[in-house]
């Protein structure tokens, strides 16, 4: 049903300056694999087979991640390190990665725009994978596919943030319809915690009907001279219907320095640690 799957990842990555001179914060590894890749790998699980990826300068380095290195697998082939590459050559192998650029650093909702032309007039996911997420029973775009095959509406992520950290996020305003599900009255982007209207925080998962570009295009810049995808999505809810889900699993913030070990040692403890 939904087949695409949109990855911003134009963005510079400050807070990991001087690693991400360099290196894509994306391709960024929690433990063995790169940032995106996870993501990747949780848009594969919810059905979708098309990874558009919004990339900028300095960012080579993912299309060549997503692509078929053949002297590498020449120099392993044959040795006991020939599986580590297993995964991602079956990714390449079986998926479509679709690639364009975002010239200028104008906000989330402007990425999103950007990825119209390889979107097209279709509903979609988006990651943001440095929300890098661990659904309980199956992933959490996984979960929201469903939600979507019920509501035929976007649906937003959330989760309940306490105290300062409330104004990190844009923060839904809803009303409550099922357990951990809420049509969206209103959004605010990065509030106070005076002004936050609840402590449901949007998180870097979303499911996006094809209206939301049209919706976009007439955004105006908000809160730091950005395009924020909050404002779009306000507007979508009076106009039609937003859904917020509060997702069921984890979510780390690999953004932050705290969240990045947080995962690592996360990570590294259930899968890899004998």
């Amino acid at each position: 049903m939904i087949k695409k799957c949109l990855f911003p990842a134009a963005g510079y990555g400050t807070r990991f300056l001087p690693a991400t001179k360099a290196i894509p914060k994306e391709m960024l590894p929690i433990v063995n694999k790169p940032l995106i890749q996870y993501g990747v790998e949780e848009a594969i699980e919810a059905g979708m087979d098309t990874m558009a990826i919004i990339t900028g300068r300095g960012k080579r380095a993912i299309e060549d991640h997503f692509d078929i290195s053949y002297e590498l697998e020449h120099q392993i082939k044959g040795t006991s390190k020939e599986h580590l590459l297993r995964d991602i050559r079956s990714l390449v192998e079986n998926y479509t990665f679709t690639y364009t650029r975002q010239k200028q650093m104008l906000g989330l909702g402007h990425a999103v725009l950007v990825g119209e032309t390889l979107i097209g007039n279709e509903p979609f996911g988006v990651v943001l994978a440095d929300d890098l997420c661990e659904g309980e029973g199956k992933g959490v775009l996984a979960q929201m596919v469903e939600l979507y095959k019920k509501f035929r509406t976007s649906i937003v992520a959330v989760m309940e943030v306490e105290g300062e950290d409330i104004s990190k996020y844009g923060v839904i305003k809803g009303k409550k319809i099922e357990e951990g599900i809420y049509m969206v009255e209103d959004m605010v982007e990065k509030p106070s915690p005076q002004e936050a209207p609840s402590n449901l925080a949007v998180i870097g998962r979303y499911i996006l009907t094809p209206d939301i570009f049209d919706i976009l295009r007439a955004t105006k810049p908000g809160k730091g001279g950005e395009i924020q995808l909050t404002d779009a999505l306000k507007v979508q809810a009076k106009q039609n219907m937003v859904i917020a889900y509060r997702f069921k699993g984890k979510r780390f913030d690999c953004g932050s320095v705290q969240g990045f070990v947080e995962a690592t040692n996360y990570f590294y403890e259930k899968y890899f640690k004998q």
